[in-house]
């Protein structure tokens, strides 16, 4: 009798875990919560700006110390984002928004009691609070919205900030004028307690966040005995990066890259125009251009909406050059890059306009472009870093690129209060602040390469 030999066992060799599912509906709607999110966190920072002219009537004080109110924003501003993203790895991002919102609404009502010290106190608690918003948004976002699909995500959320500029600008007016400056305050305390209420029932971390990555990777079965090939999983037949077992490169390897160096500096520049515009420009356009405090708000709004038809079309634009594979330097650099050169150029020709149209262009395009470079600059970011350093990555960037709130409201009130004139110390503030931005926009045009600095840090491109 004939022995036939068994076949060899044949034993399936571990796939590498497959990229989690994209729910869209409910991306969408953590999407939704967090441009509401980021509306209230800038109107809560532009309420100050549009109360200037009476705080300062009332309170009987100069510009300079105006400024210094306004700046004092910013002292734990960029601490608490870098301290909050280095930790954020061990906390759900559901938990650090809803405690960010909380405090909103609590730093608003030291203004009920209308003195510097009090007024001080409440935006130092408020900047500290609203440091990390920002980034941990971002980061909230990108557990949810896999790469690829992430550019409109992020101007929508940056877009969240234009529309609460537009959409507060002439509500808060309201409240200023007929109910008093205090009243937007306390508009804001409520308001930033209703979205709390909302989000403690319907935040959650997304499938793409790192704790998520994590919990796969724990899940997925161990890799093959030695000498078995490993078949590639569905993520890397699909063209998609899955999660690798390699160490991610250290956090300073990642922050010296040309791409993470060129993002902040585009974001550097970009807070700068940010920090002239939230803290001057409705004094400025009531001062300085003879604008009513009604008329100056409804500026305040077209600038925004500038800044929203911008941040829904340029990054729209990057995202389909991705998807028909002409990413690179042109989609992600230069994009950046310029719309801070154009708002820096602006800036420089304002003080030299003397027609009223040619002026409200030219404040237009000065405080609207430069809003282009904020989502992109996360983009940018995201794509050379790995999802177990974004967070950290994005608090240590977010802090460094928003310095400039730290001191510009106080610089340019300085500037203004020791100048011959308002004009004189309004048109030195601008022409510094042009400078500044073009050498921003210029380093980030030529630093930023995502395609090389993804390869060697295995980002996620």
């Amino acid at each position: 009798m004939a022995v036939h030999p068994l076949p060899p066992r044949r034993t399936s060799a571990p796939e590498t875990p497959d990229p989690p599912a994209y729910d869209r509906r409910r991306a969408w709607l953590i999407l939704a919560m967090v441009v509401a999110f980021m509306m209230i966190n800038y109107a809560d920072k532009s309420v100050l700006g549009l109360a200037a002219v009476p705080l300062m009537d009332e309170l009987a004080i100069d510009k300079g110390t105006y400024g210094l109110i306004s700046s004092s924003f910013y002292v734990l501003f960029s601490v608490s984002g870098l301290v909050v993203g280095l930790l954020s790895a061990r906390w759900s991002t559901r938990t650090m928004l809803l405690v960010m919102a909380a405090l909103w609404a609590v730093a608003q009502l030291p203004a009920l009691v209308a003195t510097v010290p009090a007024l001080v106190a409440g935006r130092l608690l408020l900047g500290a609070a609203e440091g990390p918003a920002a980034s941990m948004s971002m980061h909230t976002l990108y557990g949810w919205f896999p790469p690829g699909r992430r550019g409109m995500p992020s101007a929508l959320q940056i877009g969240g900030a234009a529309l609460g500029t537009a959409v507060a600008a002439p509500v808060l007016t309201w409240f200023i004028v007929n109910l008093g400056w205090r009243s937007a305050f306390v508009a804001l305390a409520i308001t930033s307690a209703a979205w709390c209420l909302v989000w403690y029932a319907v935040g959650k971390d997304g499938p793409y966040s790192a704790a998520a990555q994590r919990s796969a990777a724990g899940a997925a079965p161990a890799s093959g005995t030695p000498g078995t090939p490993r078949t590639p999983g569905t993520g890397e037949r699909n063209g998609t990066r899955p999660t690798a077992e390699v160490p991610a490169p250290p956090l300073s390897r990642l922050l010296l890259s040309g791409t993470v160096v060129g993002s902040v500096l585009s974001a550097f520049g970009s807070h700068w125009a940010l920090a002239v515009s939230s803290a001057w420009l409705p004094v400025y356009l009531q001062t300085q251009l003879d604008l009513t405090a009604s008329t100056a708000s409804v500026a305040v709004s077209a600038v925004s909406v500038l800044s929203l038809l911008l941040l829904l079309s340029v990054p729209a634009l990057v995202d389909r050059r991705k998807r028909h594979g002409r990413a690179g330097r042109a989609a992600d650099g230069i994009a950046q890059g310029a719309a801070v050169l154009v708002s820096g150029a602006a800036l420089a020709l304002l003080p030299f306009a003397e027609q009223r149209a040619a002026q409200l262009a030219l404040v237009a395009v000065a405080f609207a472009a430069h809003a282009v470079a904020i989502p992109l600059h996360y983009v940018t970011t995201a794509a050379v870093v790995p999802a177990a350093r974004r967070g950290p990555v994005f608090g240590v960037v977010a802090a460094t690129g928003t310095l400039p709130g730290m001191f510009v409201p106080y610089l340019t009130g300085h500037l203004v209060d020791g100048a011959a004139s308002e004009a004189t110390g309004y048109a030195i503030a601008f022409l510094l602040s042009a400078a500044v931005m073009a050498v921003c926009g210029a380093v980030a045009m030529l630093a930023i390469r995502p395609d090389r600095d993804a390869r060697a840090l295995g980002g996620e491109g």
